[in-house]
């Protein structure tokens, strides 16, 4: 198979927009095929990215309306990459308390649990998808993402060709406050430098003014966290896309996730940028209130 050729598997749970990433992929020039059984995935893989197949992208979504199959997902990804194909995994997922807010609202009953309670079938849908979440190439909770933010991030992963030995790397600020990102493989905590919100001219800003980086970034300690940071990432990068990793998600966090966070993932962004790795970045929660952060 070339190495253009790219084979997406959506899944993850119910309620986190797989309809919606599996949308977006057909946007950009993906054949989609929505509630696959499980056990046609190596077929499908094989089928649409033959050399003879004229298709070059194709995304399948794989979730518990498989039934008791989807226990078997892992080993039919083995398979298919037994066949030569390269499987991209992106798994969905959200907080209970987002997925029972969305499950409300729309009225629907839960695949995992149709006689039973949303609850009961959000934590049989966990248990079930455990296996394949372990192994997914990208975990993205979208418990705090809007539909915007959905599409510029499947974009920015699936949107262009990839080759066997490139990794794309994604940097996100944060905040504790609001939760460390679940899909976070490496995280990095800068609550310890200079807080820019307890001064009165730089706290209604953010990380992306010039000021508020200097003030955090400026000192022997900030000077001092981002060389460390920066050679961590120059060892650890290559070390990554040997594993192989197809993503990497480095976030950084700072209280609030406006100011420090904000200030530093700038930073790295674009020292990976130098490094020539493709690199994305985002801020996720530098739009929320300030108010009662220390």
């Amino acid at each position: 198979m070339p190495d253009l050729k790219r084979f997406v598997l959506v899944t993850g749970l119910s309620g986190a927009g797989k309809s919606q990433a599996l949308r977006f992929l057909e946007d950009l020039g993906y054949y989609c095929v929505d509630n696959l059984p499980p056990a046609l995935v190596p077929t499908i893989a094989e089928l649409t990215l033959s050399e003879d197949s004229s298709r070059t992208r194709v995304a399948v979504c794989v979730d518990a309306r498989g039934g008791d199959d989807l226990a078997n997902l892992p080993a039919y990804l083995d398979a298919a990459s037994q066949k030569g194909v390269r499987p991209e995994t992106l798994f969905l997922e959200s907080s209970d308390t987002v997925l029972l807010r969305r499950y409300s609202e729309s009225r629907r009953r839960h695949p995992a649990s149709p006689e039973g309670t949303v609850e009961d079938g959000i934590q049989r849908e966990r248990d079930l998808l455990a296996p394949i979440r372990a192994k997914a190439n990208l975990i993205l909770d979208t418990s705090t993402t809007s539909v915007g933010q959905l599409r510029e991030r499947v974009a920015a992963v699936f949107g262009g060709a990839r080759t066997a030995k490139e990794m794309l790397v994604g940097v996100m600020s944060f905040g504790f406050k609001f939760g460390v990102p679940q899909e976070a493989d490496i995280v990095l905590d800068c609550r310890f430098l200079p807080n820019p919100f307890y001064e009165k001219d730089l706290s209604p800003l953010t990380g992306e003014d010039a000021r508020v980086a200097a003030y955090a970034l400026g000192n022997p300690e900030g000077k001092e966290f981002l060389a460390k940071t920066k050679d961590l990432l120059a060892y650890l990068l290559p070390k990554y896309e040997r594993e192989p990793k197809s993503y990497l998600t480095i976030a950084v966090g700072c209280t609030g996730g406006k100011h420090r966070s904000v200030a530093v993932a700038r930073e790295l962004f674009a020292y990976i940028q130098e490094m020539q790795w493709p690199v994305t970045l985002r801020h996720r929660d530098a739009g929320r209130p300030a108010e009662g952060l220390l």
